[in-house]
């Protein structure tokens, strides 16, 4: 029984340091870098003023009143 919560935080410790270093490796490889690429793709071929002529046409804007 001597030393056994300091035997156990070690483990615990490098257990929950690793998780976390798995996760985070995951969430980078899963979600942020197919989020990327799905930005740089939309991007490529994005037309600011046909969005926002088709928005002025479709009445969102105030500030430009559709005509």
């Amino acid at each position: 029984m001597r030393r056994l919560l300091a035997r156990r935080m070690k483990f615990h410790l490098l257990g929950a340091f690793l998780v976390s270093v798995g996760c985070a490796t995951l969430y980078k490889f899963g979600v942020a870098e197919p989020r990327k690429r799905a930005y740089a793709e939309f991007y490529k071929s994005y037309d600011p003023m046909k969005d926002f002529q088709a928005m002025k046409a479709a009445g969102v804007l105030e500030c430009a009143p559709p005509k």
